[in-house]
């Protein structure tokens, strides 16, 4: 959740570390710090709020705080309020600093046997008693920090990446467990961060780190141990990612930039994996075609975003091919006891293959039913679930800065798309020409998302009807119901209104009791077999004096009698697989307008952070 930055080199280290916290801050944004080795001695400046306010106090001490050895935090708060002396870097005895992403469940067993050895605790933190622990480790003669780091790591339970320094030691070390945790090489220098788009300016080549490993960095030497303590070589790779590539241009939000990207994200996405009418099972792996002919059900896990991705594939796996699909959130999933039936293919979806929940219902499943086939869907190279999975689908959104996650939801639909029409041809559940009508439709999803992209002048007027309100009710039937789970969800995320998404049919038991003339009403309207069945929903709306917002395709012709009906006609001539995609469009576009309108944090929303990487 938290965001890691670091390094080592032969020059100032301090504007690195701050541009590669502002890269990161997506991850958490409550407080963050910077530590430095500068002169043998550690230096420290602290902030809360955003980096923005580091980087003032430290350009205030600017020709002091210099140091070619450092590490950086940017902090999601778990352990902890908010405040200045629970940021990270911690510091134990002036002699050794921490950053850490991840929890320590253990910390209070831990805290308490280093109370009785005498140490002072001077935050709310669980990472503190890693500090202390190496400090322990080190011992009075200064022993080996990497030793000390490796005999801490073993006290801990929990999830950690860690980025140490210490006095006296003309190094860094890294580690990680089951949070992420990459190396980029310079030339002389070497680096550390949560995310590759924290170094792009520095270095295009990285080496990421494997579960359990810790690293021993020097200027003109990198040293991997992998969990058994043995030295081991990771693979180096080049990231085709550039530092504009997370540079805002000119939007004013980088949720606004995603919006707009989605066009070409699904171009990217569809790119290499369609052959003429067909789509390419390759795509999935070397040993897709075998895992698929063999899978009789499909899980699928999720959380937030990707578990609504999920939800619409449901519909599709067992109306377009006939095959039992569930879906369910991961941190539910992990903690009981599922029965797994012969022949399922355990279907993980996650933007930043980092999601601590989904990672651990992966493994739980795998560690159960050794045999089961996985895949995950992802739009990160080199992370946890696609090291961890069978079978990987990389989408190719491109890095998703804004909290809130927009073109990363649109290429995982676009990927189970693909996914569908694999798994229906290899298993002869869907004819040549239903996989003929599906790849045309997916081709045409560009043209269709630009073309529902050019609504925004009308939503962002709808959107002042949002000023004075709390509550919004989001309306859908058949796929567009996960759809409207996904608008509640987005309008709550970013605007802070409280939004419920349900099913159209479900109004009368239940949900009808709200309708007044103060809550909007937010309906999806296809032209498709249920079309009829929600004007007739929309009526008993009407007929309570809720104020109505429809979005619906040209030729579904909901009635616009009325001051208390608004109705969009965002999208035309979309079929089963595109309709939702599609429809997804104008509802990004309305919460991010509304947001605008309650002057809220577009891209790093109150309380929340882009990559859960801890429960």
């Amino acid at each position: 959740m938290c965001g890691i930055v670091g390094g080592i080199a032969e020059r100032n280290l301090t504007p690195i570390l701050v541009e590669g916290l502002r890269r990161l801050e997506y991850r958490g944004y409550d407080s963050s710090g910077v530590a430095l080795l500068a002169n043998n001695e550690l230096k420290r400046v602290r902030s809360i709020g955003k980096i923005a306010q580091l980087q003032e106090k430290i350009e205030a001490q600017s020709e002091a705080f210099i140091g070619s050895i450092g590490i950086a935090h940017t902090r999601w708060a778990t352990h902890g309020i908010p405040a200045e002396e629970n940021a990270h870097p911690h510091i134990c005895n002036n002699r050794v600093a921490v950053v850490h992403n991840g929890i320590i469940e253990n910390h209070v067993q831990l805290k308490t046997e280093q109370l009785a050895a005498g140490y002072r605790f001077t935050s709310q933190t669980d990472t503190e008693v890693i500090a202390h622990a190496i400090d322990q480790h080190l011992g009075k003669d200064n022993d080996s920090l990497l030793k000390a780091v490796q005999e801490t790591v073993k006290q801990l339970d929990g999830a950690y990446a860690l980025g140490v320094i210490a006095k006296d030691h003309d190094l860094l070390i890294a580690t990680r467990c089951g949070s992420p945790l990459v190396i980029g090489v310079g030339i002389g220098e070497y680096f550390i961060a949560s995310d590759v788009a924290a170094l792009l300016p520095v270095t295009q080549k990285f080496i990421f780190l494997e579960e359990g490993d810790i690293a021993e960095i020097k200027r003109d030497q990198l040293t991997i141990l992998d969990a058994n303590g043995n030295v081991v070589e990771r693979e180096e790779t080049i990231s085709n990612l550039s530092s504009q590539s997370v540079e805002l241009g000119e939007h004013r939000h980088y949720m606004h930039k995603e919006i707009f990207e989605q066009p070409q994200s699904v171009i990217d996405t569809l790119q290499g994996r369609i052959s003429g009418d067909s789509v390419l099972v390759s795509a999935f792996g070397h040993q897709a075609e075998e895992i698929f002919s063999k899978i009789e059900q499909v899980q699928i896990i999720a959380c937030g975003t990707s578990y609504h991705a999920g939800l619409v594939a449901k519909y599709w796996f067992e109306d377009i091919i006939g095959m039992p699909c569930l879906v369910e959130v991961a941190s539910e999933y992990r903690y009981r006891n599922p029965v797994i039936r012969p022949n399922t293919l355990l279907l993980t979806i996650s933007q930043s293959g980092e999601t601590a929940d989904t990672l651990a219902a992966l493994r739980s499943a795998k560690a159960t039913q050794a045999d089961l086939a996985s895949l995950t869907i992802c739009n990160v190279p080199e992370s946890s679930l696609t090291r961890e999975s069978d079978l990987v689908f990389l989408t190719h959104a491109g890095p998703e800065i804004g909290v809130a996650s927009t073109k990363a939801f649109t290429t995982q639909l676009v990927a189970l798309a693909l996914f569908l029409t694999a798994m229906g041809r290899v298993q002869n559940r869907l004819s040549t020409g239903r996989e003929k009508a599906i790849v045309a439709g997916l081709q045409k999803l560009p043209s269709l998302i630009q073309s529902a992209l050019q609504h925004e002048a009308v939503i962002k007027d709808i959107a002042q009807q949002f000023a004075d309100k709390g509550s919004a009710l989001f309306l859908g039937r058949g796929t567009m119901y996960p759809i409207a789970m996904e608008g509640a969800l987005k309008l709550k995320e970013i605007s802070y209104i409280h939004a419920e998404a349900y099913p159209a049919g479900e109004l009368k038991h239940g949900p009808l009791a709200l309708i007044d003339d103060t809550i909007p009403v937010i309906a999806i309207a296809p032209k498709d077999e249920l079309l009829e069945k929600l004007k007739s929903n929309l009526q008993e709306v009407k007929a309570r004096g809720g104020q109505m917002i429809v979005f619906e395709d040209e030729d579904s012709n909901v009635n616009t009698d009325g001051d208390d009906l608004n109705v969009i006609k965002a999208t035309t001539n979309v079929g089963r697989i595109t309709a939702p995609i599609t429809f997804n469009i104008p509802l990004q576009l309305l919460s991010y307008h509304v947001a605008l309108i309650k002057g809220t944090d577009v891209d790093q929303p109150r309380n929340l952070a882009k990559s859960v990487t801890v429960e």
